[in-house]
């Protein structure tokens, strides 16, 4: 293990690692978790329980898929940097392991009253204790002209695999003064920073591949973004008139686009015949999270931050990008970090093992250019009904290339130890 990965794995919020042995339990039936949903969020929560439980709780985790390609660095392979197989993670550790029942199939209804879960074959499981990590669904209605059957014509890539590959394919088709336009979604969703180093890897293989004349137009729905300062400067300086960004005040809004031509209209300009465009709607929780009543207005579900329990069931635990997170950010570090704190706590409820203060953490890199990576995060804690920050940073304008080139070897050690962390 590389003195990276073991430094940024011992870093991550590791409260259930010090538990000692679960305490017997009263009763003879063992108490059934069922995790729903086998992303960061889901698949550490599962782990986690099973593991340190010591085979007194059965976990069951449903998710269809039998790997799952992180969203998290899948703009490095769309920068040519990493494989697919790189950022593709087999669940078959957290079976063989752990003890962890892999359900292959989706979770279809949750019925709250009976405490069970339907899957799509309409067979039910029971669980004493629910974690719900269902991620984000898109909301295909929010981008006039697009829906989901115009996935492939213009590709949002906001969940990883073949959408990825889609619009690698297609940005590797640009020609050198080609357009790719961007639609950037609205507050709150997966990623903050992820379109803007979306952009930055763009511009990074079109510039190495002899075509800096193409252009990348970012069309924002917000009036700012994370780490805007930050990738304006490196925009400017490693890919000057490559990538534009256009807040709403200056476009007018988007007011349609047209998948079968690439053309989209905004109230500033048209931009017709587009080489690429990457649409990113708008996002809310996980549908089941919705048709289960544990969402609320916001599209997003209400936790008790000191346990990431449900506002509205006792019996469930939601966590990751579908949560209302306070300060934190939607990203796989604040997932993974939410998830120790929701295992911890339905371990000490069902075994009687001891709990602690919720301690949360997230840092999120991005990478302007393979040797330069800018970062933001800090640490959180509940406080006021809430996900509080208590102390965050921010790379800085003036900061060194040697600065920046360890701060792109972090991001590549900390994806390793995550990893790890998660699905071994």
């Amino acid at each position: 293990m590389s003195l990276h990965r073991r430094r940024l794995l011992q870093a991550l919020p590791a409260g259930l690692g010090l538990i000692m042995g679960a305490p017997a339990l009263m009763g003879q039936a063992r108490p059934q978790v069922v995790v729903i949903g086998g992303g960061p969020g889901g698949a550490t929560a599962a782990k986690y329980i099973a593991r340190d439980s010591h085979g007194v709780l059965d976990v069951l985790l449903i998710e269809p898929a039998s790997s799952y390609v992180t969203c998290f660095h899948s703009n490095l392979y769309v920068g040519g940097l990493k494989s697919l197989d790189a950022i593709t993670h087999s669940y078959e550790r957290l079976s063989s392991s752990y003890g962890i029942r892999h359900i292959r199939q989706r979770a279809a209804h949750i019925d709250r009253d009976a405490k069970v879960v339907r899957l799509e074959d309409g067979s039910r499981l029971r669980y004493d204790r629910l974690v719900l990590s269902p991620g984000v669904d898109l909301l295909y209605d929010s981008v006039p002209g697009w829906g989901r059957s115009h996935e492939a014509a213009m590709p949002h890539a906001w969940k990883a695999g073949p959408q990825t590959q889609i619009m690698k394919a297609r940005l590797d088709s640009v020609p050198d003064g080609g357009l790719i336009v961007m639609i950037a979604p609205p507050n709150p969703y997966r990623c903050p920073p992820g379109p803007y180093e979306r952009a930055s890897m763009m511009a990074h293989v079109l510039k190495n591949t002899g075509r800096a004349r193409a252009r990348i137009m970012i069309i924002d729905a917000k009036e700012s973004f994370s780490k805007q300062g930050l990738f304006q400067q490196g925009w400017e300086e490693y890919y000057p008139g490559m990538i534009e960004w256009l807040g709403p005040k200056i476009h007018e809004g988007v007011k349609s686009v047209d998948p079968a031509t690439n053309t989209v209209e905004t109230g500033f300009e048209i931009y017709k015949d587009a080489d690429l465009v990457n649409v990113i709607p708008a996002q809310v929780a996980g549908a089941i999270a919705t048709s289960s009543g544990l969402a609320g207005p916001s599209g997003f579900c209400e936790v008790d931050s000191e346990t990431m329990r449900s506002r509205i069931d006792p019996n469930i635990y939601i966590l990751g990008d579908a949560i209302m997170s306070g300060d934190m950010p939607k990203s796989a570090f604040a997932a993974n970090s939410q998830a120790k704190v929701a295992a911890l706590n339905v371990r000490a409820e069902l075994t009687g093992s001891p709990s602690f203060p919720a301690r949360y953490a997230n840092t999120c890199w991005s990478l302007i250019t393979p040797d330069n990576a800018v970062k933001v995060g800090g640490s959180y804690s509940a406080k006021d009904g809430k996900i509080t920050s208590d102390h965050s940073f921010v790379s800085q304008l003036d900061e060194s290339a040697v600065m920046r080139k360890l701060q792109a070897e972090e991001n590549i050690g900390w994806y390793d130890a995550i990893c790890a962390d998660i699905f071994e």
